[in-house]
């Protein structure tokens, strides 16, 4: 259920913090929205009392900025990030990974991070699966209660997020901020992803 707007809220309020917000995520790397907002708010000089806008608002405001400034950068980069994503997928095939966040859903900035979904029955089979073929990585905070670890490594010069969950948590769909299920993409699905890019620009 979308969040109830905070009555003392005005338009212009939350979309002069949305904007705001969306240029922190765009040009600082701020990945958190709710960070976004309230850093944006305090900036302007907004009360968070006032009412900050939903996280839908800001990414809207994230992709029209994008389209304004950073069209053809940003393309460029989202297709680094998804054949990036491709290898790393392919390297942990057995793994069942997904390709999920906003190089998943197209809306990836300068500063994204690689968020890749794997199941396994425990989280040390993929620590395992890493350490015997000598790659680097470091343990993160999970940021959902439904994962069981998170693993970062650097590939090719993106950040790789591995999100572990219990094999029984592949049949969950988590909402997305607009209330709708999360794009999240299969290792097949992102080839011909990519494939249909490679083809359109020989054409």
């Amino acid at each position: 259920m979308p969040r109830r707007r905070d009555r003392n809220s005005s338009p212009q309020q939350r979309a002069l913090i949305a904007g705001a917000a969306a240029r922190l995520i765009a040009e600082d790397g701020i990945a958190d929205y709710g960070t976004a907002k309230r850093k944006a708010a305090r900036r302007l000089g907004i009360p968070e009392s006032a009412g900050l806008p939903d996280d839908s608002e800001v990414e809207l405001e994230l992709r029209t900025r994008q389209r304004l400034f950073h069209d053809g950068e940003q393309q460029h980069r989202l297709t680094h990030l998804r054949r990036v994503a491709l290898e790393v997928m392919s390297l942990v095939e057995p793994f069942t990974p997904y390709l999920s966040g906003s190089v998943a859903d197209g809306s990836a900035g300068r500063h994204a991070e690689i968020d890749l979904q794997l199941f396994t029955d425990s989280a040390k089979d993929v620590e395992i699966f890493l350490l015997n073929r000598r790659l680097d990585f470091q343990h993160s905070v999970p940021r959902s209660e439904r994962a069981e670890a998170v693993i970062t490594l650097e590939h090719d010069g993106a950040i790789v997020n591995l999100v572990i969950y219990p094999k029984q948590e592949e049949r969950y769909t988590a909402k997305g901020r607009d209330g709708r299920p999360r794009e999240r993409i299969r290792l097949s699905a992102l080839k011909n992803l990519l494939a249909d890019v490679t083809t359109e620009d020989t054409q």
